[in-house]
Parts: structure tokens; C-alpha cells; sequence
């Protein structure tokens, strides 16, 4: 199959010479029909523990094994390609992707562009920050800086409570949540709020350093993203996921990850 895409894309580059393009056409993805042998992942690859890269450089993650095991039993190769995360629906849309799978909220917002599976995870925005800070309740931020990724769920979070949102000094925005960490470590910032099954794992790694507000930004789902006009492969993934879920497999993996079953 990598045979295969190169000698396309090598093709795909000498036509377009050949007919003096100026503009490159959207990368080939699979279609998502019945006919379609491969899938195309767009993820964020620094999002762990759903997906990010370990010491091998290899994908790995919980959103991983997912879309491998949903990929297997529809007969599809997967591929997984990281996508810059702010820009995702237009990554799905012009068809560089067939699917966003990684830790995307199903939110109305986003409804309005792509389709959503069912749920499979149920989530929260939690708010995190130093051991010793003063920060106690979500009313303590007035004042300060807060950091989050950009184009996140955990930015349509915060402003939507408007009144603490106006409050801050700087919302402030990352490529991913590794970086907001590490700024947060380094005193750039007072607090973050991330995905609650990405921030925990995170934090978990560096003991001591960190501690959870009990309040939060609110309770999300998870599901995966697919084109509006791809409606027959979100009705295949729909039925694998639920299949997943009723053999107990979905439950096994996230087992793995979390060391509890949080699928929904």
C-alpha cells in the first residue's frame, strides 16, 4: 500500500508539471464508500493518551487501537496522518481525511460542518494548575493567565461561561496541550484547562507537581468526525463501535489505557 501511494503521488506530481499548475489538488483520500479498502485518520499525533507518538516514534494510543480494531473488522486498511488540529474540519472537508478520530467533542457548533458517530467516551474540561497555587475555584482566575489548545473544545468552554472568561488577563493558546504544560511548569502560565482523560494522564507522569480544581468547564462526549455526504460510513462505523462496545472490546482497551473501562 506505501508502494502503492508513492508511485501515485510521483504520478499525481508529473501531471500536474505537465500541465503547469500553479495550485496543488487536496491529497487523495479514500472515499468512505462501500467500495473503499482504506481510511485515513486526521489526528492530532502529541494528544496523549489518545493519540501521540512514543519513545519509537510509532502512533500510538487509545483513539489508536480504536480506529485499528474498528478498521480491521470493516476490512479497511487504516492510515493515520496528523493534521494541524485548529484546521481539522477543513481537513475532513476538502478531503485530506475520512474521519477525525481523537478525542473530538461533539459539540452543535461543529455539527453544523461534519457528522458525529454515537458517543463512545464521555468527558470533562478540568481546570488544572500548580501544587501551591492560590487558585482554588474557577472565580480565581479573574486576573490571570490561562492557557489551553488552540482550537479546542476546552477554548469554546471557557468562553462560553462569559463572565469568568471576561475576568481572565489572557486566554492563551497552544498547538497542543504537552507545550501549555510545560508553560504552566514554567510559571507563562496559572492555570490550564484540557480534556480531563488527556490532562490526567499527563499530570500522573510528573507526581507532586500538579493538582485538579474540583470544579470544571462542563461535561462533554466524544465521537468521531465524518463528512456530512459520507453518511455510509458513519452508519458502518456506528454499528462496529457499538459492536466494539457490546463483546466487551472497547472496554478491554480502554482498560489498557486508563486502567478502568470510561467508554460510554
Amino acid at each position: 500500500m506505501k508502494k502503492f501511494a508513492a508511485l501515485l503521488l510521483v504520478s499525481s506530481v508529473a501531471l500536474f508539471a505537465a500541465c503547469g499548475k500553479q495550485e496543488s489538488a487536496p491529497a487523495a483520500a479514500s472515499t468512505g464508500n462501500a467500495a473503499a479498502s482504506r481510511i485515513i485518520v486526521g489526528l492530532d499525533d502529541n494528544f496523549p493518551p489518545m493519540g501521540f507518538r512514543d519513545t519509537n516514534n510509532e502512533l500510538v494510543g487509545f483513539d489508536i487501537d480504536m480506529a485499528k480494531e474498528a478498521s480491521r473488522r470493516l476490512g479497511m486498511t487504516v492510515e493515520f496522518k496528523p493534521i494541524d488540529w485548529s484546521a481539522k474540519e477543513a481537513e475532513l472537508n476538502g478531503k485530506r481525511v475520512d474521519v477525525l478520530w481523537n478525542g473530538l467533542t461533539i459539540t452543535d457548533e461543529r455539527k453544523k460542518n461534519i457528522s458525529f458517530t454515537a458517543p463512545y467516551m464521555t468527558n470533562h474540561q478540568i481546570v488544572i494548575v500548580g501544587t501551591n497555587s492560590p487558585v482554588k475555584a474557577k472565580a480565581d482566575l479573574a486576573g490571570r493567565v490561562v492557557g489551553a489548545q488552540d482550537g479546542s473544545s476546552a477554548v469554546d468552554a471557557i468562553k462560553k461561561e462569559g463572565q469568568i472568561a471576561a475576568s481572565l488577563k489572557e486566554l492563551k493558546t497552544f498547538g497542543d496541550n504537552v507545550t501549555a504544560l510545560m508553560d504552566l511548569s514554567a510559571g507563562r502560565l496559572d492555570a490550564i484547562v484540557v480534556d480531563e482523560v488527556v490532562g490526567r494522564y499527563l499530570i500522573s507522569k510528573r507526581a507532586g507537581e500538579y493538582r485538579v480544581l474540583d470544579e470544571n468547564f462542563g461535561t462533554e462526549e466524544y465521537g468521531v468526525g465524518v463528512r456530512k455526504d459520507d453518511a455510509d460510513l458513519l452508519g458502518k462505523l456506528d454499528k462496529t463501535l457499538a459492536s466494539m462496545k457490546q463483546d466487551g472490546t472497547a472496554a478491554r482497551i480502554a482498560t489498557q489505557w486508563f486502567g478502568t473501562d470510561i467508554t460510554k
